[in-house]
């Protein structure tokens, strides 16, 4: 109880409400103890004994297809926290958050946050005050209410609430879940078999998949095995003494250090101060054993392309300079693209870039016995995603799932008497591609075009289909012991969002999506005909 009432600011109570410590006691010696807190003019109590914390209101993460009582998922120190707009729940008018707004963190299960105006005080009231629901005359729901605490004066009262009821009626699938002692309806291992077959023998056998990038206003790209992952540029890169020019530096990637060399300074290009829109494509090197992370100006798309396409560098251009470095040449949109593919081994040598690590680890000191352990297991205990972003907020899809990632084009092709979410088709490489608008399907307000949206291709049970949004970010590698069961809040967003990512180190919190549930069987079938 103490740390709860070191939370709470405003040391007054309801007139007639008596603070703990201060509660005589019925003829019978039983008292009941309450937090009381405010929400707009109403003043509402809940047993202390279900309130596991008060804090101030957090950074939320708003979840599409969710009930409109929900404010977002929050960090509760590595849990995630479903919060809870108790004035819309009671139908009260909308206020913005201040310095008084609070969430009530109760134990449902799992915790569940209530937001309130202001806390007032914990207190002790005996059995003789409270009395039944049925007795209160106002425009609250008493239906979510189990009693009342009358004042001696018989006016004042502050309304006990069933917390129980309010997270069930607002949120019935969350209510299921723990009724069913599930946690919250994890359905992770629960991934079917209509993904794309891309193992030796399957039809897609002779198509190569690529990340391509720009450069100086030149298109490169990597065979995507070749790329373990895509990350942001950190805050700070450590310089090592003593290493060529490309090298800028090392940095900390999961309890490793990972050498940086710049794309640019490797070719002799013109040098570019760096910015968000830089990436940095980490490359793994001899059989995935070593890595190394280069800086590119920024990440264009994945594609998947038929090999036909792709041309060895002639002869007499792959000798030393830049070219060198350049194994094939993609020949996109009957020639007037090109895309420069690199070779890794060409680029680097495995044993200088170890030299780099092994430098850099001298300069900051050994790694711990657990830190090396740690790196020896990463590999198992990690899941690769594709993360994009819509409105404010961040999603991924597993890297496996993504068949490819393009730009948007200037125009979408309208096709008459198709349903109203689909947005259009386009010409990928002589295959009409349906695409949906990902803001339309969870309900977003709409945006206006921008040269940062992309278009991302799945195959859903053998339907290929795109859908557009805001921006993609990275390739990312993420912990399984960071990913959990999203809260089963409403049943379309438990289809769709079965997991989370709560990454508390870099306060990042990631939904994550199941491709499968993106399109129902209705629509499915309407895409299937739009593309005959």
């Amino acid at each position: 109880m103490s740390e709860i009432a070191q939370t709470l600011d405003a040391p007054d109570a309801p007139p007639d409400i008596v603070a703990v410590g201060q509660a005589g006691r019925d003829d019978d010696g039983e008292t009941h103890q309450f937090v009381i807190f405010q929400v707009a003019a109403e003043s509402f109590a809940v047993p202390l004994s279900a309130v596991q914390e008060i804090i101030r209101m957090p950074d939320v993460v708003h979840v599409p297809l969710s009930p409109p009582a929900l404010e977002g998922l929050a960090n509760l120190r590595g849990s995630v926290l479903p919060v809870v707009r108790l004035r819309h729940v009671f139908g009260i008018e909308a206020a913005a958050h201040d310095d008084a707004t609070r969430v009530v963190v109760l134990d449902q299960g799992r915790p569940v946050g209530l937001v309130v105006d202001r806390v007032a005080n914990v207190v002790s009231v005996e059995s003789s005050r409270i009395e039944a629901a049925g007795s209160i005359q106002g425009t609250v729901d008493t239906d979510l209410l189990t009693g009342m605490i009358k004042g001696k004066d018989g006016q004042s009262m502050v309304m006990i609430l069933d917390s129980a009821k309010v997270v069930s009626r607002e949120f019935e699938a969350f209510a299921r879940a723990n009724a069913a002692g599930s946690g919250l309806g994890d359905r992770s291992g629960d991934l079917g078999d209509d993904r794309q077959d891309t193992r030796p023998g399957s039809d897609l056998e002779d198509e190569s998949q690529l990340v391509s990038f720009d450069v100086a206003d030149q298109e490169y790209a990597l065979p995507i095995e070749r790329v373990q992952e895509i990350v942001q540029i950190p805050e700070q890169i450590t310089e090592v003494p003593n290493t060529a020019a490309h090298v800028l530096g090392v940095m900390t990637l999961r309890n490793r250090l990972l050498p940086l060399v710049s794309l640019r300074r490797m070719f002799g290009l013109p040098p570019q101060e760096v910015s968000d829109a830089n990436k940095i494509v980490v490359i793994a090197l001899d059989g995935g054993t070593a890595s190394v992370g280069v800086v590119m100006d920024s990440v264009k798309e994945v594609l998947r392309v038929g090999r036909s396409v792709i041309d060895p560098m002639p002869p007499l251009l792959a000798r030393g300079g830049t070219l060198g470095e350049i194994e094939s040449i993609c020949r996109l949109n009957q020639g007037q693209r090109l895309v420069s593919i690199l070779s890794a081994e060409k680029m680097f040598n495995v044993s200088d870039i170890r030299a780099i690590a092994h430098d850099a680890e001298g300069e900051q000191g050994p790694m711990s016995d657990d830190t090396t352990q740690s790196r020896a297991t990463a590999a198992d205990d990690e899941e690769q995603f594709v993360a994009f972003r819509l409105m404010n907020e961040e999603y991924g899809v597993p890297i496996d799932a993504v068949q490819e990632i393009v730009r948007v084009p200037d125009e979408l092709t309208r096709v008459p008497k198709t349903p109203d979410f689909i947005e259009g088709v386009v010409n990928l490489r002589g295959v009409v591609l349906p695409v949906v608008d990902q803001r339309r399907r969870f309900g977003l307000p709409p945006m206006d075009r921008t040269d940062r949206q992309r278009i991302m291709v799945y195959t859903i049970k053998g339907v290929r289909t795109g859908f557009i949004v805001d921006s993609v970010s990275e390739v990312i590698r993420i912990p399984a012991s960071v990913i959990e069961p999203a809260p089963a809040l409403s049943d379309e967003q438990q289809r769709l969002i079965r997991r989370v990512a709560n990454i508390e180190r870099q306060n990042r919190m990631i939904l994550l999506l199941d491709i499968e549930q993106l399109l129902d069987v209705r629509e499915l079938a309407a895409m299937g005909e739009t593309i005959r």
